[in-house]
């Protein structure tokens, strides 16, 4: 990912605030490297929870075959 930095402003609840402070203080970070990890772990977080395209792919390719198998293992 890019270094180039870019400022944006918003909101947040003062308690998750005050406590985004205190571990920073408490790491002898910057409240922005908490940042960027935190939106670093989220984007991860949600790509594993889409499925890969080839995936899906396959899995649409075999339903009119396995449909019902399907259905049953949902059960």
């Amino acid at each position: 990912m890019s270094q180039e930095r870019e400022k944006f402003a918003t909101q947040v609840n003062s308690e998750i605030l005050a406590v985004v402070r205190s571990l920073a203080q408490n790491e002898g970070r910057q409240i922005q490297a908490l940042v960027d990890e935190a939106f670093a772990d989220l984007i991860e977080k949600r790509k594993k929870t889409q499925p890969r395209s080839h995936v899906m792919g396959a899995y649409l390719a075999s339903h009119d075959k396995y449909s019902e198998l399907y259905k049953k293992l949902a059960k």
